[in-house]
C-alpha cells in the first residue's frame, strides 16, 4: 500500500476551536492512524504546518505535539509549492484576506465560518476559488454530530410522515466577565471585530436546515443585546456592539416553518446546549449534539389542559432514546476525513465556499429583517463572474 504526505497549512491553531477541534482531533488524529485511504488504495496523511501571529504560542504547540514547522509569516507558507491545503480558523475579519491570497497562490481552501463578514465578499471568494480550479469546503460540522446523524436516520426512514415545524434552541449563559471571567472571547460581543450571535451561528442553522429538510426562502428576525457592557480578558469593561441573541422565524420550501432562538444570555433547561425538536404527522423527535428522543404518534399521550389540577403526565418519560448504530467519529474529523479524500481524489467537495456565502447570506438578511421589522425572502445564490483585470 502507498501513502502519499500532503502538507497542510493550518492559521488559527492558537485559538480553542483551531486546537482542539481541527488540530488536536482532527489533523493529528488522522495522522496517527495512518491517513486517509483513497479509491486506489494510497494512504493520504496530512502533515501539519502551524501559522499565526504568537511566536511563543506556535512553537509551545509545536513542541507538545512533535510537529516539526510553525511559522507567523503566511507569506512564506503561502509561497510554498510543497503546500497543498490551506485552512483557516481566524477571526472572521482576517478570513477573506488570507483566504485571497491561499486562492491566488493556488492551494486547495478548508475554512471555518463565517467565510466572510458580508455576502458580497462570501460570494467573491466562491467565485475566486472557482477561477482558481482549487477545491474548496467549508467547515459544516454538526451534520456529523451524533444527535443530528440520529435525526437523519429518522427523517430518510421517513419517521415523521409530512413534516410541519421545527423549533431550534440554542445558547447559554455568557458571564460578563465583571465577577467570574467570560467563557468566550471579547471579541465575539463587538461587531467591528465580526462579532455577534448571528453572523456566528445563522451559517450553522442555514446548513442543518437544507442538509435535513429542505431550501430557506424566508426569513424574520429580531436580534437583541441584552448585556450592553462587559469586561474584556485585560478585566477592562468595554460597550457591546455586538448580538447576543437572535430570535428569527424561517420559512422552508413546501410549507415547513422553522423557529430559531439563539442566546448567550439565557440559562439552559435542555439536555444539551443545541436541541432541536422536530414535529410531523407520524411522530417527533428532539435531537441534540449527541443525543436524539422521538415519540410516534401511536404511543403520543392525550394532554388536557386543565389550570385547575396537577398534571400527571411526566412528558419527558414518555419518549424513547434513538440508539446510535455503529461508531459515530468526532464530527470535526470526519468532515476532515472526507475533504482529504475529495482533495486525494481531486473531486469537488460538496460543502464549499458558495454553501459557506449561503450561511453569511441568511446572516445578512437576519439583520436586515431586524434593522426593518419586515419579512424577507431568501433569493438564491449563483457564484458570480470575476471582471477581467
Amino acid at each position: 500500500m502507498s501513502q502519499t504526505v500532503i502538507k497542510v497549512a493550518l492559521n488559527g491553531v492558537t485559538g480553542r476551536m483551531g486546537y482542539r477541534q481541527h488540530l488536536v482531533r482532527s489533523i493529528l488524529a488522522i495522522r496517527e492512524q495512518g491517513g486517509v485511504t483513497l479509491a486506489d488504495g494510497t494512504q493520504l496523511i496530512p502533515e501539519p504546518i502551524l501559522v499565526g501571529r504568537n511566536a511563543d504560542r506556535l512553537e509551545a504547540i509545536a513542541q507538545r505535539h512533535g510537529i516539526e514547522r510553525w511559522t507567523t509569516d503566511l507569506n512564506s507558507v503561502l509561497a510554498d509549492p510543497e503546500i497543498g491545503i490551506y485552512f483557516d480558523s481566524q477571526v472572521t475579519t482576517a478570513r477573506e484576506t488570507a483566504l485571497t491570497q491561499a486562492i491566488a497562490a493556488g492551494k486547495h481552501i478548508y475554512t471555518e465560518k463565517p467565510t466572510a463578514d458580508g455576502l458580497s465578499a462570501a460570494l467573491g471568494l466562491a467565485a475566486a476559488a472557482n477561477a482558481a480550479g482549487v477545491i474548496n469546503g467549508v467547515v459544516q460540522d454538526k451534520l456529523f454530530l451524533p444527535g443530528i446523524v440520529k435525526l437523519r436516520r429518522l427523517i430518510e426512514t421517513g419517521f415523521f410522515g409530512r413534516i410541519l415545524s421545527i423549533r431550534l434552541e440554542f445558547g447559554y449563559w455568557v458571564f460578563d466577565g465583571e465577577h467570574i471571567p467570560a467563557q468566550r472571547p471579547s471579541w465575539n460581543y463587538r461587531a467591528e471585530d465580526g462579532g455577534g450571535i448571528a453572523l456566528d451561528m445563522l451559517p450553522h442553522w442555514r446548513y442543518l436546515l437544507e442538509d435535513l429538510f429542505g431550501p430557506v426562502t424566508a426569513l424574520y428576525a429580531h436580534q437583541a443585546t441584552h448585556v450592553p457592557a462587559r469586561w474584556d480578558e485585560a478585566h477592562e469593561r468595554y460597550d457591546v456592539t455586538a448580538d447576543d441573541s437572535c430570535y428569527a422565524i424561517v420559512e422552508l420550501a413546501g410549507g415547513v416553518v422553522a423557529s430559531l432562538n439563539s442566546s448567550w444570555a439565557v440559562r439552559v433547561n435542555r439536555r444539551e446546549l443545541l436541541e432541536i425538536q422536530v414535529d410531523g404527522t407520524n411522530g417527533s423527535a428532539v435531537a441534540g449534539l449527541r443525543e436524539c428522543a422521538a415519540q410516534p404518534a401511536a404511543v403520543t399521550p392525550m394532554p388536557v389542559w386543565n389550570p385547575d389540577l396537577p398534571d400527571a403526565n411526566n412528558y419527558r418519560s414518555q419518549w424513547a432514546d434513538v440508539p446510535e448504530i455503529g461508531v459515530v467519529d468526532n464530527a470535526f474529523k470526519t468532515q476532515w476525513e472526507s475533504f482529504l479524500v475529495h482533495v486525494g481524489e481531486g473531486r469537488p467537495f460538496h460543502w464549499d465556499l458558495m454553501e459557506g456565502a449561503k450561511g453569511v447570506q441568511l446572516a445578512e438578511l437576519a439583520q436586515e429583517s431586524s434593522a426593518s421589522g419586515q419579512r424577507v425572502s431568501v433569493p438564491e445564490l449563483a457564484i458570480p463572474e470575476l471582471e477581467a483585470v
